[in-house]
């Protein structure tokens, strides 16, 4: 006997929200399920391995085109490899990029820490950074 969820139950399955589900059957992640007599869906255990992997994907950061290539990908277990790696390679670069924005950023908010004379609103050398992207040492 087969296994089936309602799109609720694959939702707790997963910790994927029910519209989150919804919008991905719309843009072709997943495939429309059947519905029983009353209409409602019903999943089985590839829609749930499927959204798994599709949230596990997105927690990771990665688009929805990247995750559409890595099921395109896992759906033909004979292609090569090297799609999945330039993929993940991307995502890496990226989260590399982010990091060292936020290496800035974090500078950027100790020296403006380190600066600040406390007084007033008016005299706030927090303020006035902010008001002036300029009064920032770099790009951030």
């Amino acid at each position: 006997m087969l296994k089936e969820f309602s799109i609720g139950d694959l939702a707790k399955l997963t910790g994927v929200k029910v519209p989150t589900i919804r919008y991905y059957e719309e843009i072709g992640l997943m495939t429309a399920p059947p519905r029983s007599e009353g209409g409602q869906r019903r999943y089985g255990d590839t829609a749930r391995d499927r959204l798994g992997f599709i949230a596990h994907a997105r927690d990771m950061g990665f688009s929805i085109e990247a995750i559409r290539g890595l099921l395109d990908l896992s759906e033909h277990p004979e292609k090569p490899c090297s799609r999945a790696d330039a993929i993940a390679r991307d995502r890496l670069d990226d989260v590399r990029r982010r990091i060292e924005k936020l290496k800035r950023l974090e500078a950027e908010l100790e020296r403006m820490l380190s600066d600040h004379r406390g007084g007033t609103a008016g005299e706030c050398q927090i303020i006035e950074v902010l008001s002036d992207h300029r009064r920032c040492h770099g790009e951030h």
